[in-house]
């Protein structure tokens, strides 16, 4: 039975995983919406499908769908993803799904946040968003798990754990004025601590240039394990990225994590600049209310946006220069895990990437 607890994470012994921890599965969500997707989201389904079937090599994946796709996404992936009805806005199940949280006896509980489209009315990037809302609880109720009821508009994108205590995230993104502008900082760090069950939390000021969800820390840096960062970089001064990436390889190198270690950063270089194509563009349905997917427009590339699962890491490419440094470099941080490269740029295309578009349910 799953049932909605009263008490906190924290009070009763829960904590966030590290995403490197071991993992029961992955869930993700199948993309439809043609004013997001170009082309009917057929080439995002595509690329969808590929990440689904990559990450199943190592731990079982589940797929929530809308009814209306079922047919075509059970087609489309692979007989070892398990597909579900479940319905949804759009496809990104980092940011709108649950939080899973793990006690010292293996019991798995789920944090839902309350979720509202990457900052509701105010600068939100699309309306309704409602279905998005209730998904954290379909899939908790799907795997009979008890839910934490959380009071705070947050995104799985912008957070990231050590599993010893620590938290990074952006103050870019928790103090924006569209998630929840009555909080202090000291409010919005008191909830991740009662929630993820942390000690420490550490605010890089911004993410990456361009990221329209306002500075997910999982697109600019995440824990290899603990006390060990991987970090998106440029050398290119006159790139808008190479200040924001040298202002947080600078706060980071300050840093202390919660047990007191300094952290080592490693610098990853970004793919080369990526701008929407004006035929992807024009695939896409203009709606009003939905953020419009503009030719020219840069979009926010990073190998830092990959997803751990049981032996592996799958990590997004783009036909780019940098893409075999970077698998090299994470393959040489990485040297118990397989380093799966799996392009990108369809995911990017809708505004994220491969860890945007999935959640792990720890084992």
């Amino acid at each position: 039975m799953a049932r909605t607890l009263d008490s906190t994470p924290a009070a009763d012994g829960f904590r966030m995983p590290g995403e490197f921890e071991r993992h029961a599965g992955t869930w993700m969500l199948w993309p439809q919406r043609p004013d997001n997707w170009r082309l009917g989201a057929k080439p995002a389904q595509k690329a969808f499908a590929a990440v689904a079937a990559a990450i199943s090599q190592f731990e079982p994946v589940t797929v929530g769908v809308n009814s209306e796709q079922f047919a075509n996404a059970r087609r489309m992936l692979p007989p070892q993803v398990r597909v579900v009805e479940l319905s949804s806005n759009d496809a990104w199940m980092r940011d709108c799904g649950p939080t899973f949280v793990i006690n010292d006896q293996g019991e798995v509980r789920g944090v839902h946040w309350r979720f509202n489209a990457w900052g509701g009315l105010v600068n939100g990037l699309y309306f309704p968003w409602e279905l998005d809302a209730a998904v954290a609880q379909k899939v908790l109720e799907i795997e009979r798990l008890d839910r934490y009821r959380a009071p705070l508009v947050l995104e799985g994108g912008s957070i990231h754990v050590d599993g010893q205590g620590c938290c990074i995230t952006t103050e870019e993104c928790l103090l924006d004025e569209g998630r929840n502008p009555k909080l202090t900082k000291d409010a919005i760090e008191d909830y991740l601590k009662i929630y993820l069950n942390v000690e420490k939390v550490l605010w890089i000021p911004r993410g990456v240039a361009h990221d329209e969800t306002r500075g997910h820390v999982d697109n600019l840096a995440c824990f290899l394990r603990p006390g060990v960062i991987a970090l998106t970089w440029t050398d290119d001064y006159s790139d808008p990225q190479y200040e924001r990436s040298a202002e947080a390889y600078e706060f980071l190198s300050r840093a202390t994590d919660a047990c007191g270690r300094a952290l080592q950063v490693y610098k990853i270089h970004q793919p080369n600049p990526i701008r929407i194509q004006p035929e992807e563009a024009e695939g896409v349905d203009i709606v009003e209310g939905t953020l419009p997917r503009q030719p020219g427009h840069r979009l926010p590339a990073s190998y830092i946006n990959f997803y751990f699962c049981n032996g592996g890491a799958i990590v997004p490419t783009f036909n780019d220069p940098h893409d075999e440094a970077a698998l090299a470099t994470l393959q040489r941080l990485l040297p118990e895990r397989q380093i799966i490269g799996v392009p990108g740029r369809e995911i990017l295309l809708g505004g994220g990437n491969i860890h945007c578009i999935t959640q792990q349910q720890p084992e």
